[in-house]
């Protein structure tokens, strides 16, 4: 079989928001869609999710199913509107206000965030539009800041605006997250992603939120600022995915600490047992050329190297021009990079339950054995994370489930090849079917042996595992 361990998230966007583009990057490789509420409205994301089911009953049998990913704008900051671009040169001395009532002139430009001026000081720094402008603070007054540019460029409307090392006093959900929130609930997507979150207390503010409202939706933590990486741990405990968001926390904390930033993540999601995501500028320069660079296949590689259960692509596949070729390289990466081991960071699991001692023995076993592969029955998905967290090496895991919420977040689960059967109550006709699904997808004259791990005796966690030969 062609398929490999690490998933691959497509962002959506205006070059890739059709039927048949999202069908050949389907085919391609890609395994969850994302939709960037920064940019999309309802409507957009309304047809992503619409053409995304109707893909997944067309071909999921035969690719896997596509997982929707609703992704939320956050808290952010943005700079004004204004009639043109703003040319900023290095060394101009200009004026940052908070005012929205004046007709702010081309040396002044509007933020709209009203604690701005009590959140910085003399010598700030302050950068928009993802770093590409920079800015030092030499006054201010109750409305204004007198800064001088560092990095100069064209600034236009409604750009990003980050201040490096601040804690920005804004809700961790806005009005429009919650909004958005609504959307995916309404639509049972099957991932959320919350931005910039900073402590343990904003996942628990979202599962409240899907609680109540009755949804299975997994929350996936973005870390993006130094006050999300110093709480690291109690976070990655508290949600269920973490991803690591380079762009923001490239400019939020030390860029040349970023590789180290990467692995301490890395570690705190093999630590706790919990899914990876490692996003941003993997394969940027295919938005415009049909090859990467040398460095981003490298960087592509460490990701995996490192233990991600996945690989996101942002402008690469919403804006660029060689959308379908970036699922095929990034797949071809991984192909050749899932031969190496990775850096153990999953040696340091510290989940010591019955259920995920296991799983670990399931592993074990396998690879003592020769096994063609590892086969998961679940019902939750709760089999099939502990079994990843151990990481088996070219070790194939067959996923088997009869939940269709559990079939579609499979698809960010690092390793699985996720299957829907309709029921798995009986175990002797589960094993059966079992067995012809793996004939038809491995084929081999030979006989074949796989390790089974299931629950014989109970229906809410795995209590088995067995050899099973077809």
């Amino acid at each position: 079989m062609n398929a490999i361990k690490t998933k691959i998230i497509a962002t959506i966007g205006p070059c890739t928001d059709t039927y048949d583009v999202l069908k050949k990057l389907h085919k391609a490789g890609m395994n969850v869609a994302r939709i960037n509420m920064s940019h999309a409205t309802h409507k957009d994301a309304q047809n992503v999710i619409d053409l995304v089911r109707q893909i997944n009953a067309e071909q999921s049998a035969d690719y896997g199913p596509i997982g929707l990913l609703l992704d939320t704008q956050g808290p952010e900051i943005r700079t004004g509107v204004y009639q043109g671009d703003i040319d900023l040169k290095v060394g101009d001395i200009v004026n940052l206000t908070i005012r929205e009532d004046l007709d702010v002139e081309t040396s002044s430009i509007q933020i709209n965030y009203k604690g701005l001026i009590k959140s910085v000081s003399k010598g700030s720094r302050i950068s928009i539009d993802n770093g590409l402008i920079n800015f030092r603070v030499l006054a201010k007054d109750n409305e204004n800041l007198t800064c001088k540019v560092l990095d100069g460029g064209k600034l236009g409307s409604k750009r990003h605006v980050n201040l490096p090392g601040v804690r920005v006093d804004l809700p961790s959900i806005t009005k429009k997250d919650r909004k958005d929130i609504n959307l995916a609930i309404k639509n049972n997507i099957s991932f959320i992603a919350l931005s910039f979150v900073r402590s343990a207390q904003d996942i628990h503010e979202l599962r409240a939120i899907l609680k109540k409202n009755k949804s299975s939706a997994k929350i996936i933590a973005k870390i993006e600022n130094q006050e999300g990486l110093d709480n690291i741990h109690e976070i990655t405990k508290a949600t269920d995915i973490v991803m690591v968001a380079r762009g923001d926390l490239g400019i939020e904390t030390d860029l040349a600490d970023l590789p180290n930033i990467q692995r301490r993540i890395m570690y705190a999601t093999a630590k706790w047992g919990k899914r990876s995501i490692v996003a941003t500028h993997l394969l940027e320069s295919m938005i415009v050329n049909p090859t990467p660079t040398r460095a981003e296949v490298t960087d592509v590689a460490n990701a995996i190297y490192e233990g991600a259960d996945a690989v996101m692509l942002s402008g690469e596949t919403s804006v660029g021009k060689y959308p379908v070729q970036c699922i095929k390289m990034l797949k071809k990466i991984a192909a050749k990079t899932e031969n190496f081991r990775t850096l153990g960071y999953e040696e340091f699991l510290s989940d010591k339950s019955d259920w995920q001692n296991i799983a670990i023995g399931a592993r074990d076993l396998a690879s003592r054995i020769d096994a063609d592969g590892i086969v998961v029955v679940t019902r939750s998905g709760q089999t099939a994370d502990v079994i990843s967290s151990t990481k088996p090496f070219r070790m194939p895991i067959y996923a088997f489930t009869n939940n269709l919420d559990t079939f579609q977040q499979l698809s960010l689960v690092g390793g699985m090849q996720p299957h829907y059967m309709k029921s798995i109550s009986n175990q002797a006709s589960t094993i059966n079917k079992i067995k012809l699904i793996l004939r038809s997808k491995v084929r081999s004259k030979k006989s074949l042996k796989f390790v089974l791990i299931g629950g014989v005796y109970s229906a809410s966690h795995s209590d088995s595992i067995q050899i099973i030969s077809t």
